[in-house]
C-alpha cells in the first residue's frame, strides 16, 4: 500500500503514462491544423529549395537557365513542323503558331509537375530520414519550381503571340488567374502522385505514357473543334471537363483574338477551372496528409 502511495504512476497503462508526461509516438501524423501550421512555417524552405532545384537543373549546361526558354521553343518548333506543315492541322486557323505554343507551354507546366511528383518522396529519402519537416514541402517545392519555369515561358509566349500579330487587349489580364488556378490544381495532383509514387516506385515509368495520352486528349496540338466534329455528343460533353483542356482554353482565349471555347461558355469554363482547382488542391492535400507517417519508412 505504501509503495502505491509513493508511486503516482502505479496502475497506469503505457498510453496513460505517455499522455501524462507529454510523450507522443515518433512519426505520428499531426492534426490537419497543426500540419498546415508547420507547412506555413516552412514556406521559406519551400521557396529556397525550389529555387535551388531550378538552378541545379541547368548547372551543367553551357547555356544554363536559357534552356528554360529553349526547351519549350524547340518542342513547339518540332510539333509545328509535324502538325502544322506535314499534317496541316493549321487549316482554318488564323494563328496556329501561337495556338500551338500556348497549348504546349500550359500543358508542360502540369506534365512536368506531375511526372516529377512521382519521385518527390522516393527521390528524397535521405533528406526525409535525416530531417524532420512536413513532407508536403517536397511536392509543393516541385510545383513552385515548375511555376518559376512557366513564368519564363510566359515571357516567351507573350513575345510569340505579339510577333504573330495578336493585339494586346484587356483579355490578357485573364491569363494570370487562369495560371494561378492551374497552379493549385498542379499542387494537389503532384501531392497525390507523390504519395502514390512513394509506394509504387514503378509509377514513374508508366507516367510518360499516361501524360502523352492526356496531351493528345487535351487539344494541345490541334484545334479543339475536332472533338465536336469527330466525337459523339456525350463524349464531347465529357471532354469539356478535361482539366487540362479547360486551362489551355482559358490561356488561349486570353491571348488569342480569334479562338473559341469548346463549350462556347466562358463562365462555365471558369467554373470548371475553379472546381478542378478546389477538388484537386484540397483533395490532394488531404490525401497526402493522411499518409504523412508512412513517408521514408521501409
Amino acid at each position: 500500500m505504501a509503495n502505491l502511495l509513493a508511486d503516482p504512476d502505479s496502475g497506469l497503462t503505457p498510453a496513460q503514462l505517455a499522455a501524462r508526461h507529454g510523450l507522443r509516438v515518433a512519426g505520428e501524423r499531426p492534426s490537419l491544423g497543426a500540419y498546415s501550421g508547420q507547412l506555413w512555417r516552412y514556406r521559406h524552405f519551400i521557396s529556397a529549395y525550389s529555387h535551388a532545384k531550378l538552378t541545379a537543373s541547368f548547372s551543367n549546361a553551357r547555356l544554363g537557365q536559357l534552356w528554360q526558354v529553349l526547351t519549350p521553343l524547340t518542342n513547339a518548333a518540332v510539333y509545328y513542323l509535324i502538325f502544322g506543315l506535314v499534317l496541316e492541322q493549321d487549316r482554318g486557323m488564323d494563328n496556329f503558331i501561337a495556338y500551338l505554343t500556348t497549348g504546349l507551354f500550359i500543358f508542360n507546366f502540369t506534365q512536368t509537375s506531375v511526372h516529377q511528383g512521382t519521385q518527390a518522396i522516393s527521390g528524397n529519402l535521405g533528406l526525409i530520414r535525416a530531417l524532420h519537416f512536413p513532407r508536403a514541402a517536397l511536392p509543393l517545392a516541385i510545383t513552385a519550381t515548375q511555376f518559376q519555369q512557366l513564368l519564363g515561358s510566359i515571357v516567351v509566349l507573350v513575345a510569340i503571340v505579339t510577333a504573330t500579330g495578336e493585339p494586346i487587349t484587356l483579355m490578357w489580364l485573364m491569363l494570370m488567374p487562369a495560371v494561378l488556378l492551374q497552379t493549385i490544381f498542379n499542387a494537389g495532383l503532384t501531392m497525390v502522385m507523390a504519395r502514390l509514387g512513394a509506394k509504387a516506385t514503378d509509377l514513374k515509368q508508366v507516367m510518360p505514357f499516361v501524360l502523352r495520352a492526356w496531351m493528345y486528349g487535351s487539344g494541345v496540338l490541334y484545334s479543339v473543334n475536332l472533338f465536336a466534329e469527330n466525337l459523339p455528343g456525350w463524349a464531347t460533353a465529357v471532354v469539356q471537363f478535361n482539366p487540362m483542356l479547360v486551362y489551355i482554353e482559358l490561356a488561349r482565349i486570353s491571348l488569342l483574338e480569334n479562338t473559341h471555347l469548346l463549350n462556347d461558355s466562358l463562365p462555365l469554363t471558369w467554373l470548371i477551372a475553379l472546381g478542378w482547382a478546389v477538388v484537386a488542391g484540397l483533395g490532394g492535400y488531404l490525401y497526402f496528409w493522411r499518409g504523412e507517417q508512412e513517408y521514408g519508412r521501409g
